[in-house]
């Protein structure tokens, strides 16, 4: 569920402020090429797992990783609630482009599948569309 414009500008902040109560991760090759941001609350017994998702260990990095996320020029980036079933709440999650594939592993964990950065996925379809 995409939360309104008010909603996520809060939200972010606190997120932001508040980020020791989450394990966060990032999606992406780098720090300048992140796709997503991935925030699971550690006071809770649900878990949000993942492949290729980076864990984020510092304040300093987060920010400059919403940052980036921001300022996609052509994107707009937005913050999301993710839900499992029965609507439960799992955690947060910032991206600015595309879709997620979320599978629900059993009643406590979801699996978040990669998501790419959109400065990637527009290099490997030029890259498809040179090719004979």
């Amino acid at each position: 569920m995409v939360l309104s414009r008010h909603e996520e500008k809060v939200s972010l902040q606190e997120l932001e402020t508040n980020w020791q109560d989450y394990t966060i991760y990032y999606a992406g090759l780098s720090v300048n090429t992140v796709a997503a941001i991935m925030f699971d609350p550690k006071n809770d017994d649900k878990t949000l797992i993942g492949d290729n998702w980076i864990k984020i260990e510092d304040k300093e990095t987060l920010s400059a990783l919403i940052g980036w996320i921001k300022n996609y020029i052509q994107f707009d980036p937005r913050l999301w609630r993710i839900v499992g079933p029965d609507d439960q709440f799992y955690g947060y999650l910032f991206f600015a482009w595309g879709h997620v594939v979320i599978k629900s592993i059993n009643y406590t964990t979801m699996y978040m599948y990669e998501v790419l950065s959109p400065l990637y996925i527009d290099d490997e379809l030029r890259f498809r569309e040179e090719e004979p």
